[in-house]
C-alpha cells in the first residue's frame, strides 16, 4: 500500500484528506508543521506529499511552503509533491512547478481531480524508481564488463549480455562448466572469456575438439601414451590433461567421447588421477575443465551413450547459449564486424539478414558476409550480395540476381571471351564469375594496363569497391592486378 504524507496546519483539512485517501486504498500520514513533515519523510517510505503553502496563522505569502518544498527536494529529489493552498502568490506556484513540483491545486479541491493526479504521479514515481534501479544495475554490469577481457566477442542482445555476465561471474570460481548450444553459436568464445577472466588466466589453456579426433586416438590425446603403447607410438607423449596442469582444459563436443574415455574422465574429475596409455604409473594433475556440446546429453544418458555421473560432474554450472535467431539484436553488429568499415548495408539487406533463420548461427553469418564482400560490386551491400532467399524483399523493378553456383543462361558468351578464359586457365575461376557486373553495365573484355588502373584509383579516391566496379572487376581480381603492376593503394 502506498503511503501519502499530508502536511497542513489545519487538522480538519488533514482529517478530510486522510479519510478520502484511505477510502481509495492509500495509507496516509498527517502532520501540522514542516519540521514534523521532514522527520516523517526520513522515517517512512513516502510515495507522495500533499503540502499546504502556509503554516502560520494570517500568513498568505507562501514562503513557508516554498521553504518546505526545497527541504523535501534536498532529502528526496524524485519524490512527487502536490502543492495545495487557498492563499499564495501565483509567481511562487509557477516557480515551484518549474523546479519540479508535480502539481498545484487550490482549496477547496476537487476530489476526483486530486485522486487522478495522485494515482498518475505515484505510477510515474514507481516507474522512475524501477528505471533508476535498472540503470544502477546496468551501470554496475557495464563497469564489470569494462574491466573484463571479452576476447573480442561482438553482441548487442540482452540474451547474449546475460550469457557474458554469467560467464564473467563463473570465471572467478574453479568449478566445472558445461556450455550448451547449437553448432556455430560461439561456445568456444564463451570458454575463452571464462578462462581469460579467471585466476588461471596466466596458466595453460588447452582446447580439445573431441569430435575431430579419431576414436582410437582419443584416450592417448587426453591422457598421453607411452612409447610402444600402440602401433606408431614411437615415443612417449603427454596428453592434454598433463599439458593443462595448473590451468584450464576445454573439451568441445564432449558428447562424442566414448564410454571408455568417459570412465577415465570421471576419475580425473573426481581425483585428478590418471595413467598414460600403456603405463601403470598413476599421475596427478590439477585442471579446471570446461566442456561444450550441441547434443542433448539427457537423451544420450537415457540411451546409455553418456554416463549420468559424468554429466553431473561436468555440469556443476550450465551456461546455455541461445541460437542466433533468438538474439536478433546481435546480427547487425556481427555483420558490421565481419564486412568491415569499407562496406555498408542498405535497409533491404539489413531486414533480410534479421529475417533469416540462421540454422548455422554465427558461423553461417560469417560465411555469408565473406561471400558478400568477395562478390559485391559496390561498397553498399544489397540482399543479392548475401545470396539470401528473400524475393519478397526485392525492390519493385529490380531483377533478382541468381547465386553464383547457378550461372545465368546468357553467361556463356561472356565466359568465352579470351580475357575470361585466361582468368579461368590461371586458376582464378571465381573472378570470371564474380566480375560479371549487375544490371546492364558492359564488361571489360580486354586486359587492363597499369595506367588505366591508376587513373581509376585516382578518380574514385582509392576506394577499391568503386574502382573494381568501374573497371568491371571483382575486388580480388583488382588486387591481383595492382600487385602485378606494383601499384600501392
Amino acid at each position: 500500500m502506498e503511503t501519502i504524507l499530508i502536511v497542513d496546519d489545519n487538522q480538519a483539512v488533514c482529517n478530510a484528506l486522510a479519510l478520502m485517501l484511505e477510502l481509495h486504498g492509500y495509507h496516509s500520514l498527517t502532520c501540522l508543521s514542516p519540521d514534523t513533515a521532514l522527520e516523517l519523510i526520513e522515517l517512512h517510505d513516502i510515495s507522495l506529499v500533499v503540502q499546504d503553502m502556509n503554516f502560520t496563522q494570517d500568513t498568505t505569502s507562501g514562503e513557508e511552503g516554498k521553504a518546505l518544498f526545497y527541504a523535501i527536494r534536498a532529502l528526496q529529489p524524485q519524490l512527487p509533491i502536490i502543492l495545495l493552498t487557498a492563499w499564495t502568490q501565483l509567481e511562487i506556484a509557477v516557480e515551484l512547478v518549474k523546479e519540479g513540483a508535480a502539481d498545484y491545486m487550490g482549496k477547496p479541491w476537487d476530489d476526483a481531480k486530486l485522486l487522478t493526479s495522485i494515482s498518475n504521479l505515484i505510477s510515474l514515481h514507481t516507474l522512475s524508481k524501477a528505471n533508476t534501479q535498472l540503470k544502477r544495475v546496468e551501470n554496475e554490469r557495464m563497469s564489470a564488463i569494462k574491466g573484463a577481457d571479452l576476447c573480442g566477442i561482438i553482441f548487442g542482445s540482452g540474451a547474449m549480455q546475460r550469457c557474458v555476465d554469467l560467464a564473467l561471474q563463473i570465471a572467478r570460481s574453479d568449478v566445472s562448466v558445461l556450455i550448451t548450444g547449437p553448432n556455430g553459436a560461439g561456445k568456444d568464445k564463451i570458454a575463452d572469456i571464462i578462462h581469460a577472466n579467471s585466476p588461471l588466466k596466466s596458466k595453460p589453456f588447452i582446447k580439445v575438439n573431441i569430435g575431430a579426433l579419431p576414436m582410437e586416438l582419443l584416450e592417448a590425446e587426453l591422457f598421453g601414451a607411452e612409447a610402444g603403447a600402440f602401433t606408431g607410438a614411437n615415443k612417449t607423449r603427454i596428453g592434454r590433461f598433463e599439458a593443462a596442469d595448473g590451468g584450464t582444459l576445454f573439451l568441445d563436443e564432449i558428447g562424442n567421447l566414448p564410454l571408455s574415455g568417459q570412465v577415465k574422465l570421471l576419475r580425473v574429475l573426481q581425483t585428478g588421477e590418471f595413467e598414460r596409455l600403456g603405463s601403470h604409473q598413476t599421475r596427478k594433475v590439477n585442471v579446471r575443465v570446461l566442456s561444450a556440446t550441441n547434443a542433448e546429453l539427457a537423451e544420450d544418458i537415457r540411451a546409455g551413450r553418456f554416463r549420468e555421473d559424468l554429466f553431473y560432474r561436468l555440469n556443476v554450472i550450465e551456461l546455455a547459449l541461445p541460437p542466433l535467431n533468438e538474439r536478433v539484436d546481435d546480427i547487425l553488429p556481427l555483420v558490421d564486424h565481419f564486412v568491415g568499415k569499407e562496406f555498408s548495408l542498405n535497409k533491404q539487406a539489413q531486414q533480410a539478414l534479421m529475417d533469416h533463420s540462421w540454422p548455422g548461427n554465427v558461423r553461417e553469418l560469417e560465411n555469408v558476409c565473406k561471400r558478400a564482400v568477395i562478390l559485391a560490386p559496390d561498397s553498399v551491400l544489397t540482399v543479392d550480395d548475401f545470396g539470401l532467399m528473400t524475393n519478397h524483399l526485392t525492390a519493385p523493378g529490380h531483377q533478382q540476381v541468381p547465386s553464383v553456383d547457378k550461372p545465368m543462361q546468357n553467361e556463356s558468351s561472356n565466359a568465352d571471351s579470351s580475357w575470361e578464359r585466361a582468368e579461368a586457365d590461371s586458376g582464378k575461376g571465381l573472378d570470371s564469375i564474380s566480375s560479371q557486373p549487375l544490371g546492364n553495365e558492359p564488361l571489360n573484355k580486354v586486359p587492363l594496363d597499369k595506367a588505366s588502373i591508376q587513373a581509376a584509383l585516382l578518380e574514385h579516391s582509392g576506394i577499391i569497391a568503386r574502382v573494381a566496379k568501374s573497371l568491371g572487376l571483382s575486388r580480388q581480381a583488382l588486387y591481383r592486378r595492382m600487385e602485378k603492376f606494383g601499384i600501392d593503394k
